[in-house]
């Protein structure tokens, strides 16, 4: 069991759903994207979520690379601002690079047009 600064209990599997969530929400992942991303299926996330199926660590380790962090900060019990505003930084640089990927590949075809 964990205890939070409110003298809530929670446990591991509360834990690791509440936080998969979180992240993948702050991402603007519905659990069906979550899900084709790791080769799962939507059931299987909504599964872990509600705190019913813990998932094996490879399963964790795919989860996380989905949601762009570390495996161990879904167990944490605390809400860590430093690390939303981190995953957020990573997600707009990612976004960013997408979008240049996209005019360069425009430019290219142009060019050879």
């Amino acid at each position: 069991m964990f205890y939070l600064s409110n003298g809530v209990a929670m446990d591991i599997k509360q834990v690791l759903a509440s936080n998969i969530k979180l992240h993948r929400k702050m991402l603007g992942l519905s659990q069906s994207k979550l899900a084709e991303q790791i080769n799962s299926s939507t059931n299987y996330i909504a599964m872990i979520e509600l705190g019913r199926k813990f998932p094996s660590a490879p399963m964790i380790e795919k989860i996380a690379g989905a949601l762009r962090i570390d495996s161990y900060k879904l167990f944490s019990v605390k809400t860590n601002t430093i690390t939303s505003v981190d995953t957020l930084y990573k997600c707009i640089l990612s976004d960013i690079e997408e979008i240049i990927r996209q005019r360069l590949s425009e430019l290219d075809v142009d060019c050879a047009g």
